[in-house]
């Protein structure tokens, strides 16, 4: 299982967030380099974003949700366009869960297990 793993859910409708684009990015002195990118699955979940046997080096990480072209699909208009979690890393080589509970007008995050 990738180190990073993520879970979308829409809490509006209380189901999966589906075909979320979202990209792992880390911090670099010059700004943000990016890392990887995909979309949620049908359970919301992208559970391969890194290779496996991918270690992330400590450092401050984002994952980008691109939460208005989710909406949109939708027929919604949503408050916020996108949400970015920034996170650190502390070099332990341990697995992070990213999760991202969704409305159109609200979200929620939290370190997940």
């Amino acid at each position: 299982m990738s180190q990073i793993t993520t879970h979308v859910l829409n809490t509006t409708l209380g189901q999966p967030a589906f075909n979320v684009s979202i990209s792992l990015s880390w911090q670099t002195g010059d700004g943000w380099e990016m890392l990887a990118q995909g979309k949620t699955n049908h359970d919301g979940r992208i559970q391969d974003l890194l290779d496996p046997d991918q270690v992330l080096a400590e450092g401050t990480y984002r994952m980008h949700f691109d939460t208005q072209s989710y909406f949109e699909q939708q027929g919604i208009t949503a408050f916020y366009p996108y949400v970015d979690i920034v996170f650190c890393i502390r070099g332990n080589g341990e697995h992070y869960h990213i999760p991202l509970l969704l409305t159109a007008h609200s979200y929620t995050t939290y370190r997940g297990s």
